[in-house]
């Protein structure tokens, strides 16, 4: 990549803007509001904003490997703190995606280093659902289903949070699980039924 050609993008970026609106930059230094929380795969295929055909001051972002919400990583932990008490977004999205390069390396009997830590946590959702998962006979089916169970259980660790339970009592704050399709660009509701899950173990991790 030539990396002088991004800096060239961004003066042409810049003009496209200005001839736009002259005040466009202005605006932006004023602050934002955003109404969402995106929490999104690292994956240079999947963009935030423009999947959602979104624009600068809509959407706060928060990307990782597998779109992942461990209580235990406190840079996802202070993105869900600020966006939720601070700028008070009323939707939080977990949005995974198909053919995932996480989920597939969480599925490999490999030592992948550093990444092994990390990579566990989807394990944990294979073996939370394992019976499900084996019944797939398919492989790049079951990655799919895969994907589509981590989105799930990201989701309710998020409800596990304080900070979403306040505002969903609060304010009506909503927990979304999402899918970006690739191979078609297709964004998917998962429309998962997060009472039904979330039934058994309101008690546990219920917070005042």
């Amino acid at each position: 990549m030539n990396l002088d050609k991004v800096f060239q993008n961004n003066k042409q970026w810049i003009k496209e803007k200005l001839d736009t609106d002259a005040h466009y930059f202005e605006n932006l230094g004023e602050g934002q509001s955003p109404e969402l929380l995106f929490i999104g795969c690292s994956d240079s295929r999947v963009t935030a904003e423009e999947l959602m055909g979104l624009g600068p001051g809509d959407v706060f972002v928060h990307r990782n490997i597998a779109n992942m919400v461990s209580g235990t990583d406190l840079n996802v932990m202070s993105v869900v703190e600020y966006a939720v008490v601070h700028l008070k977004v009323n939707h939080v999205v977990v949005c995974g995606h198909y053919a995932c390069g996480g989920v597939k390396a969480a599925m490999q009997s490999a030592d992948l280093g550093v990444l092994n830590p990390w990579l566990r946590n989807i394990r944990d959702v294979y073996r939370i659902h394992k019976s499900e998962l084996n019944a797939i006979s398919d492989q790049e089916t079951k990655y799919d289903r895969l994907v589509e169970l981590n989105v799930q259980e990201q989701c309710v660790n998020l409800i596990k949070t304080a900070a979403i339970q306040k505002a969903a009592r609060e304010r009506g704050l909503i927990v979304h699980g999402w899918v970006f399709d690739v191979h078609t660009g297709e964004l998917i509701d998962l429309k998962i039924d997060f009472e039904s899950i979330l039934e058994n173990i309101r008690e546990i991790y219920h917070l005042d």
